[in-house]
């Protein structure tokens, strides 16, 4: 009997354990008979031949993973040339490898098609687990990952306005994952379900900044209420594409920006002359098994199971997806689909979902949102 090969690349997510244990559960339940081998650190393990043995894992231990954050096999970003696929696909081969699943972003499910296309000589099937915060990957409705990171960030701006409103003197800023897409930044919205007044303010970077325009309602803004509560997107541009803070650090794909919380309540300050401060969540919005999505846990778990069944009925160069069946109520099914040279193109938010003039999102954001999350906590007391 052959051997599968898990796989995890790219940023680590509350929920990515739980597709892992997916996967595994729905190996054992298949009666695998092979190794189930968890590659150390991402491809690099590979290389190194590195390995966990996830087959040991008894069912506590499964039960465990599913609500452990971060990555338990490890994860990376190494970058591969074309060359590489060949001599990764070698090393798969070298292991008795028969198939691999690879759980990750738009990257890792690039670099999981190329393998795919190497590994073909040697008979071993590729598939893809789909997982990113950010909910950019563009052939699935929502990826594993947001909704634990949009509760997160929702419950958390939920309780910062009641800190706000409680002494409405300042503006705070909370910046919020997202290099080009706002999915994150917009969620911040889903606090008012919960009958909070804000957050005042969403900056997404499907529109462009704009300093003026900014000031002009922070001011009107804090003449109204007193305190500002602003959700920006660590991926703001200006007209000219150009980010509002210069990259700290950039390699291939990944950008690790500025601080531009810091930057815009530095602006305020300066020129408004308002106290205002700066917020910036930054991993623990991914790394939180306690605002760990309901919904997201199950749909990670089920699309770690649909990937198992796709390659062990001999697909390749696949991955699996969340298809919305309905929404009020929600409903879903996980399904497969092939992954084509498009993967690369990431998913913004359409202009449906946000209102430009406003710093807001629209109902029609709310409404695809709000069921992937889970509930926000208590209902708090009014002042209202």
């Amino acid at each position: 009997m052959k051997n599968i090969v898990l796989i995890h690349g790219g940023g680590p997510t509350a929920v990515i354990n739980a597709s892992l244990a997916g996967s595994v559960r729905e190996l054992k339940d298949r009666g695998f008979e092979g190794q189930i081998l968890g590659a150390r650190y991402g491809v690099r393990g590979v290389f190194e031949k590195s390995y966990i043995d996830l087959g040991a894992l008894s069912s506590d231990d499964l039960d465990r993973l599913e609500i452990t954050p971060g990555s338990f096999i490890g994860t990376g970003r190494d970058h591969l040339e074309r060359e590489d696929y060949d001599a990764l696909a070698a090393s798969l081969d070298s292991l008795d490898a028969g198939y691999v699943l690879m759980t990750g972003g738009n990257g890792t499910m690039d670099t999981c098609r190329c393998l795919a296309e190497a590994s073909s000589k040697y008979g071993i099937k590729v598939a893809g687990v789909p997982k990113t915060m950010d909910n950019d990957l563009s052939v699935t409705d929502h990826s594993p990952g947001f909704g634990s990171a949009a509760r997160y960030l929702a419950a958390s701006v939920r309780e910062a306005v009641e800190d706000v409103e409680g002494l409405p003197i300042h503006v705070v800023i909370i910046e919020a994952f997202g290099r080009n897409a706002g999915w994150i930044t917009a969620s911040s919205a889903l606090s008012r379900l919960y009958g909070s007044a804000g957050p005042d303010m969403i900056l997404i970077p499907e529109i462009p900044f704009d300093e003026e325009s900014f000031l002009s309602r922070v001011s009107e803004i804090h003449k109204e209420k007193g305190g500002v509560v602003v959700v920006a997107s660590e991926g703001l541009k200006d007209r000219s594409g150009t980010p509002i803070t210069p990259p700290i650090f950039q390699t291939d794909r990944s950008v690790y920006f500025g601080d531009v919380s810091s930057h815009l309540a530095s602006l305020v300050v300066r020129k408004l002359g308002i106290k205002a401060r700066s917020e910036k969540p930054g991993i623990l919005g991914r790394a939180s098994s306690a605002w760990q999505s309901p919904v997201d846990r199950e749909e990670a778990v089920l699309c770690g199971r649909k990937s198992v069944e796709a390659v062990l009925s001999g697909e390749s160069s696949v991955m699996s997806i969340i298809r919305r069946v309905s929404s009020n109520p929600y409903s879903a099914e996980i399904a497969i689909s092939a992954i084509s040279d498009e993967i690369l193109n990431e998913r913004t938010l359409p202009p449906s979902f946000f209102i430009p003039d406003r710093f807001d999102v629209s109902e029609s954001f709310i409404n695809y949102a709000r069921d992937l999350t889970g509930d926000l906590g208590p209902q708090f007391i009014s002042r209202r």
